[in-house]
């Protein structure tokens, strides 16, 4: 279902819930997301961040509430040839190398041809495994796999990149350079929606959104948050909306 909305709005978050059975993993969460902006949501394990970008990537569903992606209802399954999903846990292929997963899922996708070799050159390029194409994946240590899972969130140029926890296990050389792409790629015109529990990693978004036991309890631009707290620095920011702010 396609619905009239502000064209400069990205994502729209209203008044979402998640129960699984009777334990409610996220409550009452409302927010928007502008297009060709970084927003991350930032928490601990467990806050709920993963349940939300699984309902903002349409692969589950708000038992209370709605999400509108790019101006359309979620979930809608035409809408995953435009959104890039870089899930936490790595969907691989391992007994293939990373030539045929990345040919794998971009022929999903409708790449072919010389199109698709481009985008799986320029997206190994980025994550810096061009030298391991053609080893199998079962070879690969933690931190490779989720740098070709990136790779593959990459291939089909998505309007929206929705990655968790992106740069985990990866060293810091090449998770400066990652998040030198993305803002290259926002800068582009590409919305990126990341899930951090890393400081530093969320000083660099343009916005974030604070997820505490299933509730969002803040959100904004970093400089904002650490202003409003008095905080020198995000994590600062986070305990104060987490405990002076219950």
């Amino acid at each position: 279902m396609t619905v009239t909305h502000n064209k400069s709005i990205c994502l729209e978050v209203r008044g979402v819930s998640r129960s699984f059975g009777t334990k409610e993993v996220l409550r009452n969460i409302t927010l928007q997301v502008g297009r060709h902006e970084i927003f991350g949501f930032l928490g601990p394990s467990g806050s709920g961040k993963t349940t939300l970008v699984k309902m903002i990537a349409g692969i589950d569903e708000a038992t209370a509430g709605e999400i509108e992606l790019l101006g359309t209802r979620l979930p809608h399954l035409p809408m995953m040839g435009r959104i890039g999903y870089m899930a936490q846990s790595d969907a691989l292929y391992t007994e293939l190398s990373a030539k045929e997963n990345l040919e794998f899922f971009g022929m999903l996708f409708g790449l072919r041809g010389e199109k698709l070799y481009n985008r799986m050159r320029y997206s190994m390029e980025l994550v810096g495994l061009s030298e391991h194409l053609k080893q199998p994946v079962a070879s690969f240590s933690g931190g490779m796999k989720r740098r070709l899972s990136l790779a593959i969130a990459l291939l089909h140029e998505p309007e929206v990149l929705i990655l968790d926890e992106p740069t985990v296990g990866i060293d810091p050389v090449l998770r400066q350079s990652i998040w030198s792409e993305l803002h290259e790629l926002s800068r582009q015109g590409t919305t990126i929606i990341v899930t951090t529990h890393v400081m530093d990693e969320a000083d660099k978004c343009h916005r974030l959104g604070m997820i505490r036991e299933g509730r969002l309890i803040a959100a904004g631009t970093p400089a904002d948050l650490k202003r409003e707290t008095g905080s020198a620095t995000i994590e600062e920011a986070f305990l104060y909306y987490g405990g002076a702010r219950q």
